[in-house]
């Protein structure tokens, strides 16, 4: 039986316009685990660049590695740095079967 020649897949390779970056996000976002968000970021700082993202971010390289861990307790305002040297925001939308809260 012959081999398969399977190549590793490396979703950075595909992060190439702005379109498809805010996609991607916007899809783990969706998703809502913190984890896969900052899985999504990860991906999107190597595609951009990760040095050159942690100076605009005002982070240090490791520093930038750090937050992104997907096990890290990054605060907020640093996912936001992040997001803002990334050029990209959070949109917030109502849910198609949105949830009501007891009153």
């Amino acid at each position: 039986m012959a081999k398969a020649n399977v190549t590793n897949f490396d979703v950075a390779e595909y992060l190439d316009n702005e379109e498809t970056i805010a996609a991607y996000l916007s899809a783990e976002l969706a998703e809502g685990d913190p984890k896969y968000i900052k899985i999504a970021l990860a991906n999107i700082a190597r595609a951009r660049n990760m040095s050159a993202l942690a100076k605009k971010a005002g982070l240090t390289r490791a520093g930038l590695y750090r937050a992104l861990e997907p096990d890290s307790r990054a605060e907020y305002a640093t996912i936001q740095k992040i997001m803002n040297a990334l050029d990209v925001q959070l949109v917030v939308k109502p849910r198609s079967n949105p949830m009501h809260l007891a009153a």
